[in-house]
């Protein structure tokens, strides 16, 4: 069965960083590419960022130069660090490989 745990979020100022974790178990990341996505209040799910299978990653326009996603196939963890987050970021964040889920972690930019 798998599964995928998101933590790392919390409550940061604007200007501030998170770095989001996803562990994945019962499936080994290595041979997937991995999305995250985010969810505010009253809004629709928005695709953030994917990282390849060989690493190379792509990222939602509104976050490109702030935000990196990153893995470590030994941990079987997949990462994505949050830089200069601003009040927009505000959300539940998801990862994703295929049809499986975590159920998110919230983060929230505000002073």
């Amino acid at each position: 069965q798998v599964q995928l745990v998101e933590s790392g979020g919390g409550l940061v100022q604007p200007g501030g960083s998170l770095t989001l974790s996803c562990v994945a178990s019962g499936i080994d990341i290595g041979d997937y590419a991995v999305d995250w996505y985010r969810q505010g209040a009253g809004k629709r799910r928005e695709w953030v960022a994917t990282i390849s299978r060989a690493g190379t990653h792509v990222y939602t326009d509104s976050v490109k130069g702030r935000f990196t996603v990153y893995r470590d196939n030994t941990k079987n963890t997949i990462y994505l660090q949050m830089n200069s987050l601003e009040p927009e970021d505000t959300a539940v964040y998801y990862c994703q490989i295929g049809k499986n889920r975590g159920q998110g972690t919230q983060v929230t930019v505000s002073s």
